[in-house]
């Protein structure tokens, strides 16, 4: 599995976000909190959906811990913050280098694929990981919990 390489302008999003581990994932309660205030989102771009995570370092993944917490945002890509609904928070995701994973499958069994981005293609490539957020990206051909879903897995990264 190659990724393709692709450089992103600073990322304007808006939604919500909770501090978990994978241990205490709360990804789905989380979602359920964004997704009924959608439609306040008035200067939403394009329809996908920004899953967020926050990792402390760039060593999040090399000293793992699945008891460790990060901070995770379901949100929405937006042109600007000049309306953002109360109790909804705004994100941008800076300009940079990402490796971009298609992934076609359940999102619960995601977890061979992260192992080796980050175990074997990360290590044996010329990229190491950058410090900014990691997202997946759901569009049209997301079915949530479908063994056809697909998504993109945008890992930052940069020249080792």
């Amino acid at each position: 599995m190659e990724p393709r390489i692709e450089k992103i302008e600073a990322t304007k999003l808006i939604g919500n976000k909770t501090n978990m581990s994978f241990v205490n994932n709360k990804t789905m309660e989380l979602w359920q909190s964004l997704m009924p205030r959608r439609k306040e989102i008035t200067n939403s771009v394009g329809t996908e959906l920004y899953s967020v995570e926050l990792y402390n370092d760039r060593m999040f993944f090399k000293n793992f811990d699945p008891t460790k917490e990060f901070e995770k945002w379901a949100a929405i890509k937006v042109n600007e913050f000049d309306d953002v609904p109360d109790g909804l928070e705004t994100l941008i995701i800076p300009k940079g280098k990402y490796a971009v994973f298609h992934y076609k499958g359940k999102p619960s069994e995601a977890q061979s694929t992260y192992q080796y981005i980050y175990g074997q293609w990360m290590p044996n490539s010329e990229y190491e990981l950058e410090d900014r957020p990691h997202f997946a990206l759901m569009g049209e051909k997301y079915k949530g919990e479908d063994p056809e879903s697909e998504e993109e897995f945008w890992i930052p990264i940069r020249k080792k």
